[in-house]
Parts: C-alpha cells; sequence; structure tokens
C-alpha cells in the first residue's frame, strides 16, 4: 500500500484524512493548525516536519488548501513540494481553485517526472465526515486508477472527468448551479413570505413542477427552512466559488449575467455579516432585506 501525505486540516481535509487513517492507510500530515495535527495524530496518523516532511515519507501528496493563493505557495515555495520531490511521485490537489492555477501545477508536476490528479470536492462537510463525499477528478487513466483507493476510502460517488484540470472546470459548473440557483430560490421564498402564502403547500407545488431544483428539495429542509444557519458549505465560500467561475468564464471571453447578480447579493450578505452562516441561509439575509419574514417550515418552529 502506497504511502500517503496530507496537507491541509481544515473542515474538509480533517475528516477526509481520518478517513483515510480508519480505512488503513498509513498517512503522514501537516497543517499550520497544530490542533488539526493533533486531532489526526490521535486517531493513527504521523506528525510531519512540515511540508518537507510529508514529501520525504510519501509516495502520494494530497493537498486540501482554502484557495490558490495557499496551494501554489506549499507547492511552487522554497520549501514547497516541487522542491523536495522525486520522480514517481504523485501529487493530487483536492482545492477548489482557478483552472489555470491548476494547469501550472500539472506542467510543473509532468516537468519534474511527477504525477498530478486534480480532484475536488463535491457536496458538504457532514459528508465528509461520514465518508460519503463525491469527487470530480481529472487525470491521466492510470493516474486515476493510483489514487482510485484513496477516493474510494474518503467518498462514495467518483467521476473521472477527464485529463488533469477537468476536475476542477466540472466543479466550477456544478457549483455555478448549485449557488446561484440559492439567491433564486431566496428571491421566490421571500416573495412568497411578503404575499402570505403557506410555506409547505407553496413548497408542494414547487415540487410537483420543473421549478424544483436540488437544493431547494434536498438541502434546504435540513438546514436554513429548519433554522439551521450552521456552515456546511459557507456563503464565503460559496462567494469564493462564484469568484472562480466568474474568473473562468472571463478568461473564456464568456459573460455570466446570472451569475454576476448572484455573486453581487453574496457579496451584500457577507458586508452585513452573514459570511459565516450556511449558503442557504442567504434567504434569511434577503428576507431581512426585502421585510419579508423568514421562511421556516412549521416542524421547525
Amino acid at each position: 500500500m502506497e504511502r500517503i501525505g496530507f496537507v491541509g486540516l481544515g473542515r474538509m481535509g480533517r475528516p477526509m484524512a481520518s478517513n483515510l487513517v480508519r480505512k488503513g492507510f498509513g498517512l503522514s500530515v501537516y497543517d499550520i493548525n497544530p490542533a488539526a495535527v493533533r486531532t489526526l495524530v490521535e486517531v493513527g496518523a504521523k506528525p510531519a516536519n512540515g511540508v518537507p516532511g510529508v514529501v520525504e515519507g510519501s509516495d502520494v501528496i494530497v493537498t486540501m488548501l482554502p484557495s490558490g493563493i495557499e496551494v501554489d505557495a506549499i507547492a511552487n515555495g522554497p520549501d514547497g513540494i516541487f522542491a523536495h520531490a522525486r520522480s514517481g511521485q504523485l501529487v493530487m490537489d483536492m482545492s477548489t481553485i482557478e483552472p489555470r492555477t491548476t494547469d501550472k501545477l500539472a506542467a510543473e508536476a509532468a516537468r519534474r517526472g511527477l504525477a498530478f490528479v486534480d480532484a475536488p470536492v463535491g457536496r458538504l462537510a457532514s459528508h465528509a465526515d461520514r465518508g460519503e463525499s463525491l469527487f470530480m477528478v481529472g487525470g491521466t487513466e492510470a493516474d486515476f486508477k493510483r489514487v482510485l483507493p484513496l477516493l474510494q476510502a474518503m467518498g462514495t460517488t467518483i467521476h473521472h472527468c477527464g485529463p488533469a484540470g477537468s476536475g476542477i472546470r466540472t466543479k466550477l459548473v456544478n457549483n455555478l448551479l448549485a449557488v446561484a440557483s440559492c439567491q433564486l430560490n431566496a428571491e421566490a421564498l421571500a416573495l412568497s413570505q411578503r404575499l402570505g402564502l403557506d410555506l409547505p403547500k407553496t413548497l408542494e407545488v414547487i415540487h410537483g413542477t420543473t421549478a424544483t431544483n436540488g437544493q431547494l428539495k434536498l438541502n434546504w429542509p435540513g438546514k436554513v427552512l429548519a433554522g439551521d444557519t450552521a456552515p456546511g458549505f459557507s456563503i464565503d465560500l460559496a462567494h469564493k466559488d462564484l469568484s472562480l467561475i466568474i474568473a473562468a468564464a472571463q478568461a473564456e471571453t464568456m459573460a455570466l449575467p446570472m451569475v454576476a447578480a448572484a455573486r453581487e447579493a453574496f457579496t451584500m450578505a457577507r458586508t452585513a455579516g452573514h459570511g459565516g452562516n450556511d449558503f442557504s441561509a442567504i434567504v434569511d439575509w434577503f428576507c431581512s432585506v426585502s421585510g419579508a419574514p423568514k421562511p421556516r417550515l412549521r416542524e421547525a418552529d
């Protein structure tokens, strides 16, 4: 079994790494937060001496970091992955970053005789806790097969989307719909409350027509409509993804007017102090500025 190194033990990375340990993988870990490292050590991982220690003790190096800034620093810094890597290792970045950054990482890995896979994560932190994540993978067929056992230990749904860079591009398309639909849902439900409509009946009607969508039908009833605005995926992160989506479209000289409007709404929600709330709570912010009651299902009252 290959030795795995894991860099980035935040809200998503920590449970993903924990599932690797529990499934029997030898794992060395590093994070700038010592408490996160201790949590993994408690379940059986080995603490690494920084990024060089992770690289030295691993055959496959996994990164799960907040943005392209951190990924670039960890990969290309003077004490980063590429500075210490050896031919034959594989780097798998699971962060949600700019596609052009992913392309540069893949090209540099190839130049150094390394394999590279991008495998951004779908679904929420609660799914990562349970080992039920979804992965969108970019890489060669051989590299995909090499990382498949790791992905199976961390998730239940795995899509090989094409060559390196296809994973992150697929995720941006998916998140365009997942996040922008939340703003449409917010406007629709705020209007329903201003009109004095019964929320359960309104949702029953919507779910029986083509107006329904996965956020409104699957995610919202257990989150904001139940009064739970704790972040499974925060408004701040949703705003970040909308910005990445718009930047990727601009690189293709393509306009996304509805996405741009949704990003402005998420910007205003962040400005009003809602950035740490779950992205379904965009409806609460919109209701507050629209003079509408917060929509809640009766059983959540």
